[in-house]
């Protein structure tokens, strides 16, 4: 039996999408036609791969079993594009980089803009989420390369350090304690702290500092992605701990304050991670080698120290 790769992409197009109709508008195809062609890998396996019963699409056992393989097979289909790609150099191409939420948000759009000077025929992606959902999106091929705060956990990813980066504990600009600049964890203890998501790096880092501060107990609550948990600070909602880069713009005209706290959260490293068993393309490769010499964080509204 030959497996048709045609229907297979649709298959896994229908599962990425959650649904026959989403899937027929990106791939451009009558839903009626996405369906049938479902229906007809299906009978060629002699297998049912969605359970159709239900008000949303479900994956069979043997539609997991089927999942896991079609994405190795298109993993496997990409790699053969970019060893062809080695023969062809940097000419044309595209990247696809990832990065946990602050990398994402601060630190690879200027990186990015510096791999367009250097290659403009390099077509050039963000995928931007916290540091399970980066992990993921490198272990299934979605992502060749990404950068990440902190080192990964899963174990098919290889990762190399590349920049550190610290929390700084911010607040409202009248805050009660923003004049001293400083503060005891004693003083914080009545403080609403606001933390990221699970999942999220700086979420572990956070509940790490309140640890070592004596405030397990202090009150705390959930807010998504460091943009919000800026504007919520500023708004007067409670204090928080974020990148000290996220916030390097609103400390310096003002619109947010930071305190000092003894004993400093530990720095944390910024790596590179890809697939162990991944062959790179040149495009990536050659921005693997760029961030190989990144010598500090980009400063405000520039790049520094690219060689």
């Amino acid at each position: 039996m030959q497996l048709n790769l045609h229907r297979l992409w649709i298959f896994m197009t229908v599962v990425e999408c959650g649904g026959f109709s989403a899937a027929a508008q990106k791939l451009y195809l009558s839903q009626p036609s996405v369906s049938h062609q479902v229906r007809q890998l299906e009978q060629s396996l002699r297998a049912t791969l969605i359970d159709r019963s239900g008000a949303r699409i479900r994956l069979t056992p043997e539609g997991e079993v089927m999942l896991e393989y079609a994405k190795r097979v298109f993993l496997l289909a990409d790699e053969a594009v970019a060893a062809i790609r080695q023969v062809s150099g940097l000419q044309t191409g595209k990247l696809v980089a990832g990065g946990t939420t602050t990398v994402g948000t601060y630190l690879l759009p200027p990186l990015l803009a510096a791999f367009r000077d250097r290659h403009p025929g390099i077509e050039l992606g963000i995928q931007v989420g916290n540091g399970q959902r980066v992990e993921r999106g490198l272990v299934d091929g979605e992502i060749g390369v990404a950068v990440l705060a902190g080192e990964p956990g899963a174990a098919q990813l290889v990762s190399e350090p590349i920049l550190e980066d610290r929390l700084v504990l911010i607040t409202q600009p009248g805050h009660r304690l923003s004049s001293r600049g400083r503060a005891e964890p004693a003083d914080l203890a009545g403080e609403l702290f606001l933390i990221r998501e699970p999942g999220s790096s700086t979420r572990e880092l956070q509940e790490q500092a309140l640890e070592t501060w004596g405030l397990e107990e202090a009150g705390r609550t959930e807010i998504w992605g460091p943009e919000t948990i800026k504007q919520a600070v500023a708004a007067g909602l409670g204090v928080s701990l974020v990148s000290e880069h996220c916030v390097e713009q609103e400390l310096a005209d003002g619109r947010l304050a930071a305190l000092e706290v003894l004993p400093a959260p530990k720095p944390r490293p910024i790596v590179l991670a890809h697939r162990r068993d991944r062959l790179l393309g040149p495009a990536e490769q050659a921005f693997i080698a760029m961030l190989r010499n990144v010598r500090s964080w980009p400063g405000i509204n520039r790049l520094r120290s690219i060689s």
